[in-house]
């Protein structure tokens, strides 16, 4: 469902009143019953079914009667709770242009009232991204159910958590500004995707700060799990920015050199057919403090030296 903004301004204060109800009753609920959602409102007057109908007929809710009369929220729903929220803290006033789409994620330029441009980033796990949840990231944890909001929610506090403490240890991310329910405000990246870039100055540099960061991470505690070109921003200075943190796990996950070795493979695979490097004298020109390389001249998860405080202790 797209985001259409211009109907949040004519939601009424019931309307977010029974929105959030729903919100509420899905802690312990699914579906969640109707009479339940006009108790948590108190609406009189048979207020709460006329707004629910308003509501459905926006598809800020879904109803289902298979078993019971009962509603859940949708994405789009959940994103209007989240930007008023937002703008009544004052972190942003204004929601522009769609400006990226993802399996994950939608993003967004927003504006703050003085007129910043920042970037907010919509996490949005569902059915296409099943696989990657249950696969690579400890969100369920030993939990048999689950409601997508609730991990798209998750997966946003990890993700704003991860930018922040990567951002204190200078790290080059985007500045995490604030969160709310499956939403990241972050500063824009004047800058585009890797993926967009056909020609680079000094393929060498920005290969040998790629692969660097990569084992940064690691003697940081973690590995990244989906570092590709997609995620990695470049400016036209070719400054790089990582970005996308979601699914970053420990090194002391039991996937973890797999997960370290993956990302490592993707950056060589793209440089060598993107920027036509060759990578056959690798082991004597790569220079990596902390990490040792392996016969191939890559750098070594075995051997990499993990800082004291590591960050993945607190994550």
């Amino acid at each position: 469902m797209k985001l259409d903004v211009e109907f949040l301004r004519y939601l009424s204060k019931d309307d977010f009143r029974v929105l959030t109800a729903v919100e509420m009753g899905m802690r312990n609920h699914e579906i969640v019953p109707a009479e339940l959602i006009s108790r948590i409102t108190s609406l009189k007057h048979g207020g709460t079914y006329k707004v629910l109908k308003n509501l459905l007929k926006h598809k800020l809710v879904h109803h289902d009667s298979s078993k019971y009369d009962g509603f859940r929220l949708t994405y789009l729903g959940y994103d209007f709770l989240a930007i008023r929220t937002l703008v009544n803290r004052g972190v942003i006033a204004y929601v522009g242009r769609q400006i990226g789409v993802g399996k994950e994620s939608d993003i967004f330029e927003v504006a703050t009232e003085d007129g910043t441009v920042l970037a907010m980033k919509l996490h949005r796990l569902g059915i296409t991204s099943f696989r990657a949840v249950k696969s690579k990231r400890d969100y369920l944890r030993h939990r048999s159910s689950f409601s997508w909001l609730y991990l798209s929610r998750l997966a946003a506090f990890k993700e704003f958590a991860f930018m922040k403490a990567l951002e204190d240890h200078g790290f080059p991310v985007q500045k995490a500004m604030d969160c709310n329910r499956h939403c990241v405000i972050m500063s824009l990246v004047q800058g585009y995707s890797l993926v967009q870039v056909r020609e680079l100055q000094n393929p060498e540099v920005v290969f040998e700060i790629v692969l660097g960061l990569i084992v940064r991470l690691a003697e940081h505690g973690f590995i990244h799990c989906d570092f590709n070109d997609f995620n990695i921003m470049i400016d036209d200075d070719e400054k790089v920015i990582m970005i996308d943190f979601p699914q970053m796990v420990s090194v002391s996950h039991q996937n973890a050199q797999m997960f370290f070795d993956r990302d490592v493979e993707c950056i060589y695979k793209f440089f060598a057919k993107r920027y036509n490097l060759s990578f056959e004298d690798d082991a004597d020109d790569n220079n990596f403090a902390h990490a040792d390389i392996d016969e191939s001249g890559r750098p070594s998860f075995s051997s990499i030296s993990k800082s004291s405080g590591c960050l993945d202790t607190c994550y």
